[in-house]
């Protein structure tokens, strides 16, 4: 099948399904004419390579995991170097989580602080000061 086939038969654009290939998660011959041509199984592989993304995990990871995934949804194999990896990946998130916590918490304090002050304190709003910022 061609690519806008696979696009319609898995919902995923055409631009992303090129990404896929040159991140090595999918796989195309190449016609006489220079197109694109997928086996049926792409249809399944496209269908993990979205699971794993939504999960979390990047291509590179994705890369390492897709040979041994079975199904849709998929299941992967408990063996000691792909739960490495997926701990690895879970640890980063959890490290981009606490990281984004203490944002969050920051802005919420600064946000209190600046309501109690109250905004008798500040000056005006005046637009015409935007008249001078450059575009």
């Amino acid at each position: 099948m061609r690519i806008g086939e696979l696009g319609r038969r898995t919902g995923v654009n055409t631009h992303q399904l090129r990404y896929y290939e040159a991140q090595g998660l999918l796989v195309a011959d190449r016609r006489a004419n220079g197109y694109r041509d997928y086996d049926d199984n792409a249809v399944l592989r496209v269908k993990q390579i979205r699971h794993l993304l939504g999960a979390g995990l990047s291509s590179e990871d994705i890369a390492y995991l897709l040979p041994c995934a079975v199904g849709e949804a998929p299941k992967l194999p408990g063996c000691p170097e792909l739960l490495a990896a997926m701990r690895s990946r879970l640890r980063r998130l959890d490290d981009q989580i606490d990281r984004l916590a203490q944002s969050r918490n920051a802005l919420a304090d600064y946000i209190d602080a600046a309501e109690r002050r109250g905004s008798e304190s500040y000056p005006p709003f005046d637009d015409s000061d935007l008249a001078t910022v450059p575009a």
